[in-house]
């Protein structure tokens, strides 16, 4: 069975490597539910790792369906990706209404050739998994990285074995979420040939008391916060 790791730092897709794990998934920011790293951290991954490097192609959180300026910017990751020589793209586009951009999607598939093409978990909102599926074959797709649409992957096996079955080998199902050294092998035992996860371990950087650089409100997935039009003119009407 092959080990994904979702590495969101350099030293977790080095950690990633030097453990034996069989390939990366590189991001940034796991609380968000990963966006497309930088420039520069894959680039610094590219030159100092050899197992496969496949990279998410997100560019904000929040839903899955994106503006054409936003589009672009997938465009352009995907190309900077190839350049730097990684071996797959974890990426996909939903409508508003929950179901695969099917246009979109098969445009970042036939970008991203000859690289591996993974359509992530926003394939856990769409509500009719069966039909997803077949839609994910027939534009080319590589594999499927699912829960089976519920919190963890153990919770959604017998979704995610269905999958594999309807799938008869014409792409992978990546079952991922929740997945880890206890419960790994049960997922070897029900067949799947891959699996995902981040194998974390959380570490406290900041011995003293700070003041948060977070900002609760905005996680939440139902949200996109841009920068106000109207706000930025007032706030430059009172500094004048």
């Amino acid at each position: 069975m092959l080990l994904e790791i979702c590495a969101s730092s350099y030293q977790s897709a080095i950690n990633a490597q030097n453990a034996g794990a069989h390939r990366i998934e590189l991001c940034s920011e796991l609380a968000l539910g990963g966006i497309t790293p930088s420039y520069g951290f894959i680039k610094k991954v590219m030159q100092n790792v050899s197992i496969p490097v496949h990279v998410l192609i997100r560019p904000r959180s929040g839903n899955f369906t994106y503006s054409d300026e936003e589009f672009a910017i997938m465009k352009a990751d995907i190309n900077l990706c190839k350049e730097l020589g990684c071996q797959g793209i974890v990426s996909g586009v939903l409508k508003a209404n929950n179901t695969i951009d099917v246009s979109r999607t098969q445009e970042l598939i036939a970008l991203a050739k000859p690289l591996s093409f993974t359509f992530h978990r926003a394939f856990d909102w769409i509500e009719d998994s069966f039909e997803a599926l077949d839609i994910l074959i027939n534009a080319g797709a590589t594999r499927i990285l699912t829960s089976g649409k519920s919190t963890t992957a153990f919770d959604g096996m017998e979704l995610l074995k269905s999958l594999v079955e309807k799938a008869n080998n014409k792409l992978i199902i990546l079952p991922g979420g929740g997945i880890n050294s206890e419960n790994a092998k049960l997922f070897k035992q029900e067949g799947f040939k891959e699996i995902h996860c981040s194998a974390s371990f959380i570490q406290f950087v900041n011995e003293l008391e700070a003041i948060p650089m977070n900002s609760p409100v905005f996680f939440d997935e139902r949200i996109i916060v841009h920068s106000d039009y109207d706000k930025i003119k007032a706030i430059l009407n009172r500094i004048r």
